[in-house]
């Protein structure tokens, strides 16, 4: 049995003074206000739910595309562990066949030999839109097709995230994914606000990067951001690094959708937790200038952003309160997944994932399953 002593602790819904935090074998076993114990462990700091990223290209100077290799998963964990990350979904940009299956072999293994912080993967792609395909390389893009479908119900993956246009992808199939319990995303995609509903009501639960690489809110078409910010029940991505999303767009999507519907998401790449400037990524240079990336030509090409940047960006800029940056950053991400009994959550059978913050919102320790990764 372990025990930690919290001066402050936000539980994911409230924030209360004085807790003993009581873990045996990974998960919390009570959480009470008491009085400072000598053989508690002081977490010294705003203790908060580990923080829960569900787009992660990579970290630690590797990007999953290129190395797609349980080697890499480990590097990328690691790094985002440093920024509060407890778990990631590792996730493959639109690729060929056989590096779909070497990533998921990978993640397979990650999680079958219990890999910290590996929680599952996201494909983005392949199944995208030409005109609205960001950096995804166009002689990837292509329509779905039987091993692709199987690949994604494979039952050995963990959680699994796909993200599809919806015009080119049919409503049949995103049923069908869903019934497998893949999350299905909407996103680099060109659809009408019609076609996305009409994938909403198939199941599709999610939006990737709101705003970035879709059809914009036009006055006569709503297109996907407007069918998104309209749908109360799905959940969108948002990329809070002030180059993906400008100020008062961020503060739009947060007013409509609400912190409970908001997921703060990185999209990094090989730069977090590096001090890489350059990467090749699929006959492309990626350069690092500040906190953005791009290639020739200027647009952006993922991020350097990691999860306690984007809380602090939503507090100091979006003029969020701390409690719905953390949320933003946990609870949400973990509804979405369908895993906030276990995470993204702090309290009696919840797994002992947690964030010590200074009160600048910089990391100073991250705990998982009740071990210190990282400070």
């Amino acid at each position: 049995m372990q025990r930690f002593f919290a001066e402050n602790l936000f539980d994911g819904k409230t924030v209360k003074k004085n807790q003993l935090i009581t873990v045996k074998a990974g998960t919390v076993q009570s959480i009470e206000t008491a009085d400072p114990l000598d053989d508690a462990e002081q977490l010294l700091g705003l203790v908060t739910p580990g923080f829960i990223d569900v787009q992660v290209n990579g970290g630690g100077g590797v990007l999953f595309n290129n190395q797609p290799t349980l080697e890499t998963l480990l590097k990328m964990s690691r790094a985002h562990q440093q920024f509060g990350s407890t778990a990631i979904l590792p996730t493959l940009i639109t690729d060929d066949f056989a590096t779909m299956q070497k990533a998921a072999d990978s993640v397979a293994a990650a999680i079958a030999q219990n890999v910290k912080g590996i929680v599952g993967i996201h494909f983005e792609g392949p199944h995208l839109s030409e005109p609205k395909k960001g950096i995804h390389p166009c002689q990837h893009i292509r329509e779905i097709s039987p091993k692709e479908l199987a690949l994604f119900k494979r039952q050995d993956l963990g959680l699994v995230c796909v993200t599809l246009a919806p015009e080119n992808v049919s409503v049949a199939v995103i049923k069908e994914l869903v019934k497998a319990n893949v999350k299905v995303c909407l996103g680099h995609s060109n659809a009408s606000a019609e076609q996305t509903f009409a994938a909403l009501q198939a199941g599709a639960q999610g939006f990737t990067h709101l705003f970035n690489a879709m059809s914009p809110l036009q006055s006569r078409a709503a297109g996907m951001v407007g069918a998104a910010l309209l749908d109360q029940s799905s959940y969108c991505g948002l990329i809070v690094d002030h180059e993906h999303v400008d100020t008062t767009s961020c503060q739009l999507a947060i007013k409509c959708k609400t912190p409970e519907h908001i997921m703060l998401v990185t999209d990094a790449m090989s730069h977090v937790g590096s001090d890489q400037t350059e990467l090749q990524f699929a006959g492309m240079q990626i350069n690092r200038q500040g906190n953005k990336l791009t290639i020739e030509g200027g647009r952006l090409a993922g991020s350097a952003l990691d999860m306690a940047s984007a809380v602090r960006n939503c507090i100091e800029n979006l003029h969020c309160s701390m409690q719905q940056a953390l949320k933003m950053a946990s609870s949400t991400p973990a509804t979405f997944l369908g895993i906030q009994q276990q995470k993204g959550y702090l309290s009696p059978q919840s797994a002992a994932d947690w964030v010590v913050l200074d009160n600048q919102y910089y990391v100073n320790a991250t705990y998982i399953a009740g071990e210190k990764v990282f400070g």
